[in-house]
């Protein structure tokens, strides 16, 4: 960590940041992908590949690129920076939960990540209710959403500790 202080605590509760985040989106990852392999046993027409490849492009756009890579990953960076400088104790214990936000996070930060859980545990239950090869086709858009949000969560937090802290416009303070 090129030109930072040995701090031994810090620097395990940003990778247990990092780790726990990793591991839930990867597990998700791993069921959604398994129902849209599923689905590629069934015959797709014309409108479905045409579905197929809009969703995609459009999951990439919005939830990958806008999403994680323009505003989520950029702030977990910062998160995991001012956890390894100083964080509280219960700040690194839930490391995780800190950098997604959930909590000693600006109000209106706090509510848009619980707000956005509340909808992401609506559509996962109404998914399970759509037939394949729609429900495939909707999954594999959020699988390459939820992959680049992933990538780019990692290539910010190692930007962030090898090369250069990312701050957003208006977010210079790593609590943001």
């Amino acid at each position: 960590m090129q030109g930072r202080q040995n701090n031994i605590p810090g620097a395990i509760a940003a990778l247990w940041a990092l780790a726990g985040f990793s591991l839930l989106m990867s597990q998700a990852v791993r069921k959604l992908l398994a129902v849209s392999l599923d689905a590629a046993n069934y015959d797709f027409s014309a409108l479905q590949w045409l579905l197929l490849a809009a969703f995609i492009i459009f999951m990439a756009y919005s939830e990958g690129y806008k999403g994680f890579q323009k505003g989520f990953s950029p702030r977990f960076a910062n998160r995991t920076m001012h956890l390894y400088h100083q964080g509280s104790s219960i700040e690194r214990l839930l490391a995780p939960l800190y950098c997604m936000n959930f909590f000693n996070a600006p109000v209106r930060r706090m509510l848009v990540s619980y707000s956005l859980l509340l909808l992401i545990l609506t559509f996962i239950f109404l998914f399970q209710h759509i037939p394949q090869p729609w429900r495939g086709i909707l999954d594999a858009g959020v699988v390459v959403g939820l992959l680049w949000g992933l990538a780019s969560t990692i290539y910010y937090f190692f930007r962030a500790f090898f090369k250069k802290p990312v701050i957003q416009s208006g977010e210079g303070n790593t609590t943001t």
